[in-house]
């Protein structure tokens, strides 16, 4: 189970870090998204990054207690 909340928490973090890469331009791929130089994804890519965080702390917490 603990394999699994890494495994979605890095997932999170992955993709939070392409879509500030789209949102910012940086990374225009594929050259047709909507979601390249839109500054509001930056935001959505820092929010999913920070909770991909959080899920992969709270995974490492659990496995200390337990």
């Amino acid at each position: 189970m603990r394999t699994i909340g890494y495994v979605v928490g890095l997932l999170m973090v992955g993709f939070g870090l392409i879509w500030i890469g789209q949102g910012s331009g940086y990374f225009p791929y594929p050259a047709s998204s909507f979601m390249i130089a839109q500054k509001i994804w930056m935001l959505w890519g820092a929010i999913l990054a920070a909770a991909g965080i959080v899920v992969m702390v709270s995974i490492s917490r659990l496995r200390r207690r337990g």
